[in-house]
């Protein structure tokens, strides 16, 4: 067999990773899938009954198998629930608990779903891993670069900026070249007509009904009665009213904060230590600073002080244009300096750096 190499390819059931998996089959690799099995399914229940998400259930994973079947190539899936569990659901709680929004995804996929594949593509004799992920990479001048996919509206380079070089160096992203409606018509033409019609699932996999205070309420034993009650107060110091705990509550919202005071305000600080949430207007959300930590550099090693960039705060944030400078006082840290003030900068949610179409870096958010 001519082959191009051998492939572990991520497959969760869905149409992206499965027309990967196939594209990369047809293309003379030879093609190995696994899915990972992040979490326990059968008993996540949302408070809305909602037990599994769209992308990771039973039917998801059978899908999986079933293209490999058709086109004879291997399928494995695999267990990482205590991998997954141990540090992406208690990051996810601890961050809300410090008043932070965590992003999990990215999380997960630094630390967790490209570890275990790069575990099991070794133990498989694989020289490459492979995901549906909408992003190129490619190699120049001694560096593998991450950048943005052709189709802008489903990139997600957004999402991969914690992976290190020695990572994508073996990583391949079939899809990043094409729109989603191509990948929907080669489904299709494959004979994968439920599939191309699939949904898209944009839930957090281990909080099935997108309801992130019920998932910290049913984990955090007693979290309503320790949180519930504290302060709103105005960015003047004034009490305004009691809210129903700091976790319930992030950065910029402006719905469900069953207080009328005649106007719209925002929440635009969170104070875990006097369990305070700060409401403001509309402006107060504004800022041109904000201090990055645990940067990973990907298009060069680092940066020198001064170097322009366009900054995306978060995932469907088209960016806004800006500058880079070293933080003296965080190891892999940096300060931002926007050009123009931007809206709603969220401690915990990522910030990447880009140049043109390229990831220069990224990191976490944090309080100024």
């Amino acid at each position: 067999m001519n082959s191009k190499g051998k492939v572990l390819v991520a497959m969760s059931g869905g149409i992206d990773s499965t027309v990967a998996a196939l594209l990369l089959h047809e293309q003379g690799y030879e093609v190995i899938g696994i899915t990972m099995k992040t979490w326990d399914y059968a008993t996540a229940t949302g408070s809305s009954g909602k037990k599994e998400t769209g992308c990771c259930n039973l039917d998801a994973f059978n899908d999986a198998r079933q293209a490999a079947v058709d086109h004879g190539f291997p399928h494995y899936v695999i267990d990482i629930r205590d991998e997954f569990g141990s540090f992406v659901v208690e990051n996810f709680v601890d961050e809300y608990m410090a008043g932070r929004t965590p992003n999990p995804c990215v999380l997960c996929n630094t630390h967790i779903k490209w570890a275990a594949l790069l575990k099991r593509a070794d133990a498989l004799g694989c020289d490459f891993i492979a995901t549906g992920h909408y992003a190129r990479v490619r190699a120049e001048n001694g560096r593998w670069i991450l950048s943005k996919a052709h189709d802008l509206t489903k990139d997600q380079s957004y999402v991969l900026w914690g992976l290190p070089q020695e990572v994508l160096k073996r990583t391949l992203f079939p899809l990043g070249d094409f729109l989603k409606t191509d990948v929907r018509q080669m489904a299709a033409d494959r004979g994968y007509i439920e599939l191309s019609k699939k949904a898209e699932s944009f839930e957090i996999c281990f909080v099935p009904d997108n309801d992130y205070r019920g998932f910290l309420k049913r984990t955090v034993a007693g979290l309503e009665e320790k949180v519930a009650g504290g302060d709103y107060v105005l960015t003047d110091g004034r009490v305004v009213g009691k809210h129903k705990g700091y976790p319930f509550y992030t950065i910029g919202q402006r719905k469900g904060l069953d207080l009328a005071l005649g106007r719209p305000v925002f929440v635009t600080a969170i104070h875990p230590e006097t369990n305070t949430v700060v409401l403001g207007e509309a402006d107060d959300l504004k800022s041109v600073d904000m201090r990055v930590k645990g940067i990973n550099w990907i298009k060069w090693t680092g940066v020198q002080d001064g170097q322009p960039s366009t900054i995306k705060i978060r995932y469907k944030d088209p960016g806004t244009s800006g500058f880079l400078q070293l933080d003296p006082q965080v190891p892999e840290g940096a300060l931002v300096h926007f050009d123009h003030a931007v809206s709603g900068i969220a401690p915990g949610q990522s910030a990447v750096f880009y140049d043109g179409d390229d990831v220069i870096g990224g990191g976490i958010i944090q309080h100024l």
